[in-house]
This record gives C-alpha cells, sequence and structure tokens, in this order.
C-alpha cells in the first residue's frame, strides 16, 4: 500500500462526513467503546480545568470526555462533524467546538489535557514536528497527552507507530511517556509535560 505523502486535507475528511455521517461507526463499534472506556482509564486526574480535543469528529469520545473536563475545547476540520458533535453535546454547555486544520490554526491558551486520538497519522513528519511544537508550547506544567491510534495499515502519510514514536522523540526533552500500552488494535500513549 502506497502512503499519501500530503498532510490529507480538509476536503478528504469533508468528503468522508458527506458520504456516511459517521464514517467510523464510532457510536455502534465495540472497538471504538472499549478503546474510549481505555482512553477514559488512563487518565491520571479525575478532573482537568482546561482540556483540548484535536479531530474531535462527531463528538462520541468529546461527551464522554467532557465528563472529566471543566471546560473542553474540541476541534476537527469537517464542519458536518462539527455539527453533529455540537449536538451530541448540547446538554454539556462547558465544551467549545471550533472548526481548525492543526498544526497551523492551533488554538491560544494553555491546556492541561490535550487528547489526540487517531489523528496523528494524517499528518507529514513535516506537520508532525509543527504540532510537536505547538503541542509542548500549549501544556502547563504537569499537563498530559493522551494518544490512541489504529495499528492497521492504512495508506495514511504515517503508520501509528511512525507517528507516535516521532511524537516522542520529538518532544523527548519536554514530555515523558508515563503510559504505553497496546491492544491488537492500537496502542494507547500517555505523555506528561515536564515541570
Amino acid at each position: 500500500m502506497t502512503r499519501s505523502t500530503h498532510t490529507l486535507p480538509p476536503d478528504y475528511f469533508t468528503g468522508l462526513y458527506a458520504a456516511n455521517p459517521d464514517p467510523w461507526d464510532f457510536t455502534t463499534s465495540a472497538y471504538e467503546h472499549a478503546k474510549y472506556d481505555a482512553t477514559l482509564a488512563a487518565l491520571e486526574r479525575e478532573t482537568y480545568q482546561q482540556a483540548l480535543e484535536v479531530g474531535c469528529s462527531i463528538g462520541v469520545l468529546t461527551h464522554r470526555l467532557a465528563a472529566r473536563c471543566t471546560a473542553l475545547l474540541a476541534l476537527d476540520v469537517a464542519e458536518t462533524a462539527l455539527d453533529a458533535a455540537r449536538a451530541r453535546c448540547a446538554t454539556q454547555p462547558h465544551v467549545v467546538f471550533q472548526r481548525a486544520a492543526v498544526p497551523a490554526e492551533w488554538p491560544p491558551g494553555r491546556f492541561d489535557l490535550v487528547v489526540l486520538s487517531e489523528v496523528l497519522y494524517f499528518f507529514t513528519p513535516e506537520d508532525l514536528a509543527r504540532i510537536a511544537d505547538r503541542l509542548v508550547a500549549a501544556l502547563n506544567p504537569g499537563g498530559e497527552v493522551v494518544l490512541v491510534h489504529w495499528l492497521g495499515e492504512t495508506d495514511f502519510p504515517l503508520s501509528a507507530d511512525a507517528a507516535v514514536e516521532g511524537l516522542i522523540d520529538l518532544t523527548r526533552d519536554r514530555l515523558a511517556p508515563v503510559r504505553q500500552s497496546r491492544t491488537e488494535g492500537y496502542r494507547l500513549d500517555v505523555l506528561r509535560a515536564l515541570a
């Protein structure tokens, strides 16, 4: 399988949602629900004051993550996905949704938690390096980064292992891995900002 040599553009995702409002079966997949359970279980704190979710899609994880956050900013590049996410989280006013394409449109502010679930492999190594810089600058001391990525083969610019290991390598002197686990389907990594 030939990998894309470019970061996947917003139009790629807009097209996916136009064809199917839930292209990855987030609402029905047992794999996704088990992965969300593991993601939430990996969080070290009961509550995070300021959290950021990059690539929130239709808001299934967002809805669950919101219960652990005082304020949650959720980003996606596809307006159709954001509309669905807003509807799903309508009873959670502390969740704010924003259309943004990272790394160029990284939001201002500092965060105690940043979740990058199923997104890093959509980027080229060059954009991954930009994300690493933005991520480090956006974390409060002791802040956590949660990375969750499917291990299957794709034509995305990076594999899950290349994307995650690349980010860990790029941030080695600023973020420390504190939890790393693998299942047959995905890897889950938690990094913590060094003081």
